[in-house]
């Protein structure tokens, strides 16, 4: 019967198309990759993998495995991440992710309102990366997140709090940073801020405009910012653009000298949303939702 472990690595071998490259990323020496690949193969007496000088491809075989191994890598991992979310909750801990602002910066109503009808609760804040390289995986060191506009995923729920617009956000040398307001057409084709190879290019392409182009813009810079205070840092040296919601945008300038902020005015909004996983079975999670969905919240995050 093969481990879970062995699962896990002939997933990531495929995945990668290279045993060092897979090696790298398990965090092994490559002979000791290589040498469980060869142990389940002979556990399940075919062959899955090809090595040829360039790295490696799946057999007939090994295309009708890895989707078997890749769920029960997925379910192993899932079940895990509800057990330590469970875990939490006894000690009445909820672990909130957010990217940038503190989430209470950006909605102090309710934070305070879970506060006052939760006594004894803590909410543990954890500042993430940018969502990589899923909605989904980028949740899963925490219970819930704050975040504007991630992109949707089949294992994620997402509530929207509200909409708000998106801002430019260049260096003060800029030729546009003395307008009070500039449209879409006029930053489509300028040279935007680049992120980490890892992020999820739907979040990303959307901070790019790629939702009004159609496609990602010609001109990126080879940055790789993860977190949110990398891409700001690199905007004041005028090396690209990048955008910005309207909350995040107020705060910002105030840190980081240097930056000119220039509302959009015809951008599709940000959508400020808790993600979460569908399959949550929380208590503190649910009752945060149920709490951002009353009608009272609602009404107040909508008129922010």
């Amino acid at each position: 019967m093969p481990r879970l472990r062995q699962l896990r690595y002939f997933v990531a071998v495929a995945e990668e198309g290279q045993m060092t490259a897979a090696a790298q990323k398990l965090h092994l020496v490559q002979p000791a990759l290589s040498r469980a690949i060869a142990q389940l193969e002979r556990q399940l007496g075919v062959e899955l993998l090809r090595r040829n000088h360039r790295g490696v491809t799946l057999t007939p075989a090994g295309e009708a495995f890895l989707p078997k191994a890749r769920a029960a890598v997925e379910a192993t991992d899932d079940a895990a991440l509800a057990a330590r979310s469970l875990a939490r909750a006894g000690r009445r801990v909820l672990r909130f992710g957010f990217l940038g602002i503190p989430p209470s910066e950006k909605a102090p109503g309710l934070f305070a309102r879970f506060h006052a009808s939760h006594a004894g609760v803590e909410i543990a804040f954890r500042e993430l990366g940018f969502p990589s390289p899923s909605t989904a995986a980028w949740l899963a060191d925490v219970d819930i997140a704050l975040c504007f506009s991630p992109t949707p995923h089949p294992d994620v729920e997402i509530c929207a709090l509200r909409a708000e617009p998106r801002l430019v956000l260049a260096s003060q040398e800029h030729r546009l940073a003395g307008c009070e307001e500039v449209a879409v057409a006029d930053v489509l084709d300028e040279t935007y801020l680049g992120f980490h190879p890892s992020v999820d290019p739907t979040w990303a392409g959307f901070w790019r405009l790629d939702d009004h182009r159609g496609k990602p813009p010609e001109r990126v810079t080879p940055d790789e910012p993860s977190r949110a205070w990398e891409l700001v840092a690199l905007v004041p040296a005028g090396r690209g653009i990048a955008t910005i919601a309207h909350s995040s945008a107020i705060l910002v300038p105030e840190v980081i000298p240097g930056l000119a902020v220039i509302p959009l005015s015809d951008a599709n909004p940000a959508v400020l949303a808790l993600a979460y996983h569908k399959d949550t079975c929380n208590p503190l999670v649910n009752a945060f939702v149920a709490l951002a969905q009353s009608p009272e919240l609602k009404s107040r995050s909508h008129s922010a």
